[in-house]
């Protein structure tokens, strides 16, 4: 069970995976809460997703990359650094938000220093997926996957908390500077990891930058495994995903305030920590693609659940199950990704999961802010989880095309 923690390298990325994700989601819920708060507008919180997502799927490919033919430590520091001085920007230009509004100065200070994170980020992430899957052992893979998403989402589950305490006891400026402390705190420990570049194969220094980032898209749609399980991900979290709403839902539908948004983004953190603390000992890579349709089926269902309910308990409930199923998904699309790449494109190829899928919680936040003002808070979540489970359905029979249930099983 605790196989990947005694490898020390390992432990200090995902503590730095850990304290970047608090910086991270610290910042996006007081911005989020701050932006709603003076404006009641959703289509706001959309838009900081958006500003996020373009650079970010922009430079992805790039990022993966360079990520197989530099340094992946140096790689990670640098962009950790550009994170810390946009982290800053935000910090500094909070006092004016405050007293003066949403004016034009202040939108554009605050959504170019979040594209300068999603710019960074599209160049940190694939860098640091790819040196995490490099220093662990290769009959670790599956419980380094459910660690690191133990270490990711604790993250995810302690943030809003720390975020909405932190906005009452010492103010948003205050907040946002944490989050640039804890920013400067990964960087500190990604000094220490193990300097590694990917083993070059024999082409690779022949390859235009057009044909290297060609390599990764064609590696992933040659296995559709990997295919369907990005494919998967990307509906749930594009089209069923609520968490951008939240501050909306706090304020108009269950009518808490910021310590109730806190607790409201803290659960479905609480719910994918103890499902990966649970698959670290009983891992569903096994079963890969059979779990995989069940966590996406569960997150649509729970999501129905969240936009029908008006009781801040049944809502909690709701969004606990959204994370117990994502978590599933999670740890059995990182076990893959980890495994299945070899190790000389390995960075192309989470280049491109993350295109597909982590710039997909930044898009899906400005989709939901874009329905949301159109359709309406409810409607919105409720079309969105439909979509998911449509998808689910589908996918599920190109699955049985593919013979991918003959998969399961044949894993460990």
């Amino acid at each position: 069970m605790f196989n990947a923690l005694k490898n020390g390298a390992f432990v200090r990325i995902s503590v730095g995976s850990f304290l970047l994700t608090l910086a991270f989601m610290a910042q996006e819920v007081v911005l989020g809460y701050e932006l709603y708060r003076i404006t009641k507008d959703p289509l706001m919180l959309g838009l900081l997703g958006l500003a996020e997502a373009l650079p970010f799927m922009a430079l992805a490919l790039f990022g993966g990359h360079l990520a197989d033919r530099i340094n992946r430590r140096t790689q990670m520091l640098v962009m950790l650094i550009l994170i810390a001085l946009a982290s800053a920007m935000l910090a500094k230009i909070a006092p004016s938000l405050q007293e003066s509004g949403a004016t034009s100065h202040a939108l554009w200070v605050i959504y170019g220093s979040v594209a300068v994170t999603g710019f960074a980020r599209g160049l940190y992430s694939p860098a640091a997926s790819s040196l995490r899957a490099q220093i662990i052992r290769v009959e670790d893979q599956a419980n380094s996957a459910a660690w690191s998403s133990t270490f990711w989402q604790a993250g995810m589950l302690s943030a809003p908390v720390l975020a909405g305490y932190s906005y009452l006891k010492i103010g948003l400026q205050n907040t946002l500077w944490i989050s640039v402390g804890l920013t400067a705190a990964t960087a500190f420990i990604t000094i220490f990891l193990p300097s590694l570049r990917a083993e070059r194969s024999e082409h690779d220094g022949d390859m235009s930058l057009w044909i290297s980032i060609k390599t990764g898209f064609s590696f992933v749609f040659s296995q559709k495994i990997l295919l369907y399980s990005i494919s998967l991900d990307l509906v749930a979290v594009l089209f069923g995903g609520v968490v951008a709403m939240l501050p909306a839902f706090a304020t108009d539908v269950l009518h808490i305030g910021p310590e109730g948004l806190g607790w409201l983004r803290t659960a479905p953190g609480a719910g994918a920590v103890l499902t990966m603390l649970l698959a670290a000992k009983f891992s569903p890579t096994l079963r890969p693609w059979r779990n995989m349709l069940i966590a996406v089926t569960g997150f649509g269902v729970s999501t129905l659940v969240f936009a029908l309910s008006s009781s801040f308990w049944l809502s909690m409930l709701a969004l606990a199950l959204t994370g117990i199923f994502d978590g599933i998904s999670v740890v059995v699309r990182q076990y893959l990704l980890q495994s299945v790449p070899p190790n000389h494109i390995r960075g192309r190829v989470l280049s491109v999961n993350s295109i597909f899928v982590s710039a997909s919680n930044e898009l899906g936040a400005f989709e939901s802010g874009v329905a949301a003002k159109y359709l309406g808070l409810r409607s919105s979540v409720l079309a969105g989880a439909c979509l998911t489970l449509l998808c689910a359905i589908w996918l599920f029979d190109r699955g049985r095309v593919h013979g991918l249930s003959a998969l399961d099983g044949k894993t460990k």
